[in-house]
C-alpha cells in the first residue's frame, strides 16, 4: 500500500476524522472553524503525501499539519472587537460560577501550551514522546507543562469545591 492509500484509509476512519476535529477544536473552540481547518488539512495531507517519511508516524505528521493549518487560520481571523459600552451598562456584575463546568470547559481556560498538550495526552492517548515531536518541543519541556497543567487544573477544581 502507498502513501497516499494509507493516508486515505487512515482518514475515512471515523474515529480518526473526529480526533482530528476535536484537535483542531481545542485551537478554535469553534465547530465551523474547526471543520474548515481539518477540511484543509486534508487538502494539505494529500498534497504533501510525499513528504512523509515514515508512514508509521502518519497521525503525527497529519497533526502536525492541522496544528499549522490552525494557528494560520487563527493568525488571518484575529480582528478588533467593537464593544457597545452603553449595553455594558444594563449587566449586572458577574461572578464566576464554576458549579456546573465541566473538565472540556475547565481546560478550556488554559492557556494554549498547557490545553495542546493536555489533549493530546488525555484526549488522543499520545505518548510523551509522541507529543514532543509533533509540537518539536524537548520531552522535558512536554512533562513540564503537563504537570503546570494539571496543577492549574487543580487549583481550579479546588476554586469549585470552595
Amino acid at each position: 500500500m502507498n502513501k497516499k492509500q494509507l493516508f486515505e484509509q487512515f482518514i475515512t476512519n471515523k474515529d480518526s476524522l473526529d480526533q482530528a476535529y476535536r484537535f483542531a477544536f481545542t485551537y478554535t473552540r469553534n465547530q465551523q472553524d474547526a471543520e474548515d481547518i481539518v477540511s484543509e488539512s486534508v487538502i494539505k495531507a494529500l498534497r504533501s503525501i510525499h513528504k512523509l517519511k515514515n508512514t508509521q508516524y502518519l497521525k503525527t505528521w497529519f497533526y502536525k499539519i492541522i496544528i499549522n493549518t490552525a494557528l494560520t487560520q487563527i493568525k488571518k481571523n484575529q480582528r478588533a472587537v467593537l464593544i457597545d459600552y452603553t449595553a455594558l451598562d444594563n449587566l449586572q456584575a458577574i461572578t464566576d460560577d464554576f458549579s456546573n463546568i465541566s473538565f472540556t470547559q475547565m481546560i478550556q481556560h488554559l492557556d494554549e501550551n498547557y490545553r495542546v498538550i493536555i489533549v493530546l495526552r488525555f484526549f488522543e492517548r499520545m505518548q510523551i514522546k509522541e507529543i514532543a515531536e509533533l509540537l518539536d518541543i524537548n520531552e522535558n519541556t512536554v512533562k513540564t507543562r503537563l504537570y503546570r497543567a494539571l496543577e492549574l487544573l487543580k487549583i481550579d477544581m479546588e476554586e469549585v469545591d470552595l
